[in-house]
């Protein structure tokens, strides 16, 4: 069997893989890229219909091409994202290898690097970036059982609401996808219930900045001076609607039924906690607290920005928040289909190396694992909130791009 030999082999033509491939080149390390599916396939494939980015066009983007065809203040549709990256890999006439299923990894014995199993055959590689990205298998909790007459889905299979059972829906899961298909499941006609738990909800914009503006300029991508935050907690901010600020008091005017977290399942009854006020205050605390920061750097450099008093008052609170409900009967309240906005999984199942933990969690600083050669890219906070959005990965792929070739600089050492 013929063995492919290559430098670097990087895993996933998405965002992360696309950037790795940009900064290698230009710093002449031969390397491969190998993606299952399509470019930027998870933008295809696996999101609904009417999904847009969560950032502007000036921001969800890399350095070396911007949106010619779009406002920059617009916030792109999928398939103008995944065209994107396909444009940016022909820019940079990258080497990637579209249709290639990579099964297994793992480290050679009694010489350097790695040998790489795939669906096209063998590739020995010294060095393997794992960049597969944050969303690499469908996680909820399995509270109600799928003999159950439920029709149960996870917001990487839904497309649109044509595609559910007829009555009403529990959306589970209060970050910028489980608002974004609640607000299109109540459009369409649909009865809708909105699980919320704990979440970060900041301004999408405020005083004529973008909430990635402000990100940047009061340094809250690198968390510098801000409080420690909660793992795990969903992000909501979006570009739907052309981007608004996600309000829940604003989805309960729009007849959605707000609930607490999902936390079991008898026989036929959905019990919630009673902590939805909870969850919406430390959502508002958040989000105000994003204003006054930005009322104060407004104040101390002096810059002109229009005032924007409407922005800090507050929608009445509805029924179902002052009134929480902690259970409902899906026969009586007609409740057809649970859909899953839960997040998603680390899957590395395919790397048989010594880069985790007993919990199966990646062990790296910066990407830089404790295995060496193998680098992760990607992955939420891998240096700060930036690392899984397009922004961030770029420039984290750089700093172990930087790493690879100073490795491969002590490979090649020969004592003179």
């Amino acid at each position: 069997m013929s063995v492919e030999k290559i430098n670097t082999l990087i895993v996933g033509a998405g965002q992360a893989g696309i950037a790795m491939s940009e900064h290698l080149s230009l710093m002449g390390v031969p390397h491969i890229v190998l993606e299952r599916s399509r470019i930027a396939e998870r933008w295809r494939s696996e999101r609904w219909d009417s999904l847009v980015a969560n950032g502007p066009a000036w921001h969800d983007r890399f350095p070396g091409l911007a949106f010619d065809d779009v406002s920059p203040d617009s916030f792109q549709p999928k398939e103008r994202m995944a065209k994107y990256f396909e444009d940016y890999v022909h820019m940079l006439n990258a080497p990637v290898r579209t249709g290639v299923d990579v099964i297994h990894v793992a480290r050679h014995i009694g010489r350097p690097g790695f040998r790489v199993t795939t669906s096209a055959g063998v590739f020995e590689a010294i060095n393997v970036v794992a960049a597969t990205g944050p969303f690499q298998r469908p996680s909820y909790p399995k509270i109600i059982p799928d003999n159950e007459k439920i029709q149960q889905i996870h917001s990487s299979a839904y497309k649109n609401p044509a595609q559910l059972a007829q009555g009403a829906v529990l959306v589970v899961g209060a970050g910028a996808s489980g608002a974004q298909i609640a607000q299109e499941l109540k459009k369409a006609g649909k009865m809708v219930y909105l699980s919320v738990g704990q979440h970060y909800r900041p301004p999408r914009a405020y005083r004529g900045r973008d909430y990635c503006w402000w990100l940047g300029t009061l340094g809250l991508w690198d968390e510098v001076k801000i409080k420690p935050r909660k793992e795990h907690v969903a992000f909501a901010v979006s570009g739907y609607e052309g981007g608004k600020t996600i309000d829940f008091r604003r989805l309960a005017q729009m007849g959605i039924t707000l609930v607490g977290t999902t936390t079991c399942w008898k026989g036929g009854v959905i019990e919630f906690d009673a902590g939805l006020a909870k969850h919406i205050a430390e959502g508002d605390q958040a989000y105000f607290d994003v204003l006054r920061l930005a009322d104060a750097y407004i104040e101390q450099n002096g810059l002109p920005f229009p005032p924007e008093p409407e922005a800090w008052t507050l929608l009445p609170d509805p029924d179902c928040l002052k009134d929480p409900i902690l259970s409902v009967d899906c026969a009586t309240a007609g409740i057809s289909t649970v859909l899953w906005a839960t997040g998603f999984k680390f899957d590395f199942s395919w790397l048989k190396v010594a880069a985790f933990d007993e919990q199966g969690m990646p062990v790296h600083k910066r990407g830089i694992s404790a295995e060496s050669g193998i680098y992760f890219l990607g992955l939420p906070n891998l240096v700060n909130r930036a690392s899984s959005f397009i922004y961030g990965v770029w420039h984290d792929a750089k700093y172990i791009a930087d790493h690879i070739v100073i490795q491969n600089g002590y490979r090649c050492y020969e004592k003179s």
